[in-house]
């Protein structure tokens, strides 16, 4: 996190395409506010964005990053493509905004406006409309819609922290033993995060005993794991803000008989979603693949909101890239394309009949579905 990782030639391009669709939709221009949205459009990487960020991009020109001033020895650094302008603490983003529109010639225009981010609170999207003169239109999904495909430059990026997650999941399965500390198994999973060239995920790594399945996302305890107890590993190794994410479960001295059997069903679905992402097939069609498998299995009964969803990009606290998860849903018309990546989990867990979890970060590329995670899937026996 300590340096922007495009070329100059890939954020003009991100920025040219944005424009072009506001363009299209007969806008002006437009304020950009997620965190993930910002960091795409500038190669802002920092951990300033617990403070709004207004990115203001105009149909012409170029952008105006609004931030707090004290982020500027920083954004000078990293940011080429756009103008830094700093408020102090005793203003807000909203404030400055409304004054930097009013110098670009915007007043009275049609401006876009994320309202869909948790990186624009209510209070602040009020504070600026009630200073700007606009026509405010929604533009929240328009450059998310753009970061659903994959550059090479991004493509690179995800491959690279898919080795930090390998290293940081051996280093985790390596300490987990009977009475092996929750909080050693932690520390031994985050150093190799560290050591192996990764900067802080979206979230901490999920390494807790299967008896807190059910949390999502609540991770380690004080605790020690014990003989029989299945653990819940999943995490992600990041790069540059991209992240690759696998889950495995792990066993403590053995294996019953009934997970072992739904180990191979969970590993045959898993190969079923990476042979139905194709460029083309619809979101509906890949989780049908997965629960396909699932009902030959005699599981009939058993659903799952989604068999994966889209990453890449994430900001803290989620590798989900934002505040909303694209997933291949059972009900979904997301067409699948070359350059876009997922994290596919293939969830058997309290079925009646055995538990088992694989999960793996798989890219689409023009040679087909690429499993970029590369840790052994098991079933993992410690």
């Amino acid at each position: 996190m300590d340096r922007n990782p495009f070329s100059d030639a890939e954020i003009d391009g991100r920025l040219f395409r944005v424009q072009t669709e506001l363009a299209r939709r007969r806008l002006d221009a437009a304020i950009f506010a997620s965190p993930e949205n910002v960091f795409y459009l500038t190669g802002l990487d920092h951990w300033g964005y617990f403070a709004p960020h207004l990115l203001i991009v105009p149909l012409d020109g170029k952008p105006v990053l609004i931030t707090r001033s004290m982020e500027k020895v920083t954004i000078e650094k990293q940011v080429k493509a756009a103008e830094f302008r700093g408020h102090s603490d005793s203003e807000t983003a909203a404030d400055l905004s409304a004054r930097v529109l009013s110098e670009l010639g915007l007043p009275g225009k049609r401006i876009g406006l994320e309202y869909w981010t948790s990186g624009l609170s209510h209070g602040l999207a009020e504070k600026l409309k009630a200073q700007a003169d606009a026509n405010w239109s929604d533009v929240s999904g328009l450059v998310d819609r753009i970061r659903w495909v994959k550059s090479a430059e991004e493509q690179a990026l995800m491959r690279e922290a898919a080795k930090v997650t390998d290293a940081a999941a051996g280093a985790a399965i390596a300490a987990i033993s009977d009475q092996a500390s929750e909080q050693e198994v932690a520390a031994q999973c985050v150093a190799a995060m560290i050591r192996a060239g990764g900067h802080a995920p979206g979230f901490g790594p999920f390494i807790r005993p299967a008896a807190r399945l059910g949390e999502e996302h609540t991770t380690w305890g004080s605790g020690v794991y014990r003989k029989g107890e299945p653990v819940f590993v999943e995490l992600s190794g990041c790069v540059s803000r991209y992240h690759a994410p696998l889950g495995r479960l792990v066993r403590i001295g053995y294996i019953s008989d009934e997970d072992a059997v739904m180990a191979e069903v969970t590993a045959k679905a898993f190969d079923a979603v990476v042979k139905a992402l194709r460029p083309g097939a619809r979101a509906r069609n890949v989780y049908a693949a997965w629960q396909g498998v699932v009902d030959e299995a005699g599981l009939s009964h058993y659903r799952r909101h989604h068999c994966g969803y889209l990453v890449g990009i994430g900001q803290p606290p989620s590798w989900t890239g934002g505040n909303s998860v694209t997933g291949l849903r059972h009900d979904s018309d997301l067409e699948i394309e070359n350059g876009m990546s997922f994290h596919v989990l293939s969830w058997l867990m309290h079925t009646g009949r055995g538990d088992d979890f694989i999960s793996n970060t798989v890219l689409l590329t023009d040679a087909g579905a690429e499993v970029l995670t590369r840790t052994p899937t098991g079933p993992i026996v410690r």
